[in-house]
């Protein structure tokens, strides 16, 4: 009896241990070995894909090759205001005259040439390159260009990094892309995105008639600090130049601009062989053509830019290109917006030879338009003849066109003076939303022409309209500033 108890006592005990094991264990109260440290699961949740890894590695060869040849560039220049697009200002003392910034730049020759934006290294005192390797050099400027916001300045270095350059016609929307600078004074950054959109223009960002904005937009996170720096392909290929961001805040919001390199190029050889630019123009002022515009000159769809007004003197008038004229296509290109036809002139010297695809008078014609520089004291072409003299109109010759819009009236003698015109009538006033009001017309304009005839009176325009119901009528409108346009005008029946 007793040999009983001792065995279920003992029976108990190795119970009550193995069930105390078991609650320890359970309750996680016994640390495991680092060697039986478990973290994460067995496998990864995709299996790896030869396609993904080539695509990834594509990046991280661009990173490498690329990144050597971008730039830091620190100016030190005079204190102007800051015109700088996305330019990275450092603080400085407010009541200083001088300012400090930071910028991009791309290596662009092996013996130290470097090209970045005008508003980079503008008014610079002096100018700072930091390379990859973090050699510090003092750099001069070799010349810039306000009119495609790009410079060139030159380091005392040989044996350097040149980025390779490609060819920015050939790029596509949806493309893959990346960008390389020092955003925010941080050293060689590299970001990626797509080609959101090509030709991008009338951003306003060069304050200038002149000045060419056919932008590359892309969505690859470009901040302050990145101008000068490059838009690069997956092959390594600089395809732009990063200028400007679209931004409400300072900073990236969605979309950053480049320069396209072939443009850049054609700029950078100029500068480093004359220190400046010798552009060709063809002395036009155009303007995009829109489905009205295009139906009322008898094209089948909008295209081309319409020639507005026509520099006395210049390239266009030697070579009997009219106003009115649809430039369709130059030199075998189309041309669909006034941005594209800047931007391939500004890539040409004065003297170069250009041929202008027109649509004039319901057909294509050529003509050969040869170059020349511009000239700031051209004036554009203008009717000399005298006005004569007319007696004064009553308030009486007004009147309302109301399927278009427009209110209309006779011009006084004065008027016609003051507005250099030997014929017209007055928008008087334009209603709301209506097709006049749609297609830019406002009070105050001339319309001097319709339908290719000259307006005299209210009746004459009157019966223009009437005669064109249902179909697109041609009008040349001027300001009392002496400037013109032509405006389509879609009639209802």
């Amino acid at each position: 009896m007793r040999g009983k108890s001792i065995l279920g006592a003992a029976a108990l005990v190795v119970l009550g241990i193995l069930f105390g094991a078991v609650l320890v264990s359970g309750f996680g109260w016994v640390k495991p070995g680092l060697a039986d440290v478990k973290l994460g699961a067995d496998r990864a949740p995709v299996m790896p894909n030869a396609e993904l890894n080539n695509f990834s590695q594509a990046f991280i060869e661009v990173s490498e090759k690329v990144t050597p040849s971008i730039v830091q560039i620190n100016v030190v220049a005079e204190s102007k205001g800051n015109k700088g697009f996305d330019f990275f200002p450092f603080d400085f003392d407010g009541g200083s005259k001088e300012t400090e910034g930071s910028g991009s730049g791309i290596i662009i020759s092996n013996d130290g040439y470097i090209l970045t934006n005008n508003h980079v290294i503008e008014n610079a005192k002096r100018v700072e390159v930091i390379l990859n390797d973090r050699r510090k050099f003092e750099a001069k400027v070799i010349g810039t260009d306000p009119l495609t916001d790009l410079g060139v300045i030159k380091i005392n270095a040989s044996n350097l990094n040149a980025a390779y350059l490609g060819n920015s016609d050939d790029l596509k929307v949806g493309q893959w892309v990346m960008a390389i600078g020092n955003p925010l004074s941080l050293s060689s950054t590299v970001t990626a995105g797509i080609i959101s959109a090509l030709n991008r223009g009338q951003l306003r960002l060069i304050n200038d008639s002149y000045g060419v904005e056919n932008f590359i937009q892309t969505d690859a996170v470009i901040n302050p600090g990145n101008s000068g720096g490059a838009l690069v392909d997956l092959n390594g290929a600089v395809i732009g130049v990063n200028t400007a961001i679209a931004t409400r805040t300072g900073t990236y919001i969605g979309y950053g601009f480049a320069i396209p390199i072939n443009l850049a190029q054609n700029v950078a050889r100029d500068l480093i062989a004359n220190g400046k630019v010798s552009r060709g123009y063809i002395g036009v002022q155009i303007r995009e053509v829109d489905a009205a515009l295009a139906k009322s000159l008898g094209l089948d769809k909008p295209s081309g830019v319409i020639i507005e007004k026509i520099v006395e003197g210049g390239s266009a008038s030697d070579a009997d290109v009219k106003k009115g004229d649809v430039i369709l296509k130059i030199d075998n290109r189309e041309v669909n917006a006034p941005n594209t036809l800047q931007s391939y002139v500004a890539g040409k010297s004065a003297g170069s030879k250009v041929i202008l695809t027109l649509w004039r008078d319901g057909k294509q014609i050529e003509r050969t338009v040869t170059l020349k520089p511009r000239d700031d004291d051209n004036t554009v072409a203008k009717n000399e003849k005298e006005t004569p003299e007319k007696e004064e109109e009553t308030a009486a010759d007004q009147i309302k066109l109301e399927s278009i819009g427009l209110t209309i009236r006779n011009l006084k003698a004065n008027e016609l003076k003051q507005y250099k015109i030997d014929n017209g009538v007055l928008i008087a006033d334009v209603k709301p939303y209506s097709l006049a009001y749609d297609q830019g017309l406002g009070r105050g304009l001339v319309i001097t022409k319709a339908d290719r005839k000259e307006v005299g009176s209210v009746a004459d325009l009157q019966k223009i309209i009437s005669n064109n119901k249902g179909k697109a009528v041609l009008l040349e409108v001027s300001d009392n500033q002496g400037n013109s346009r032509f405006v389509g005008l879609e009639i209802p029946d």
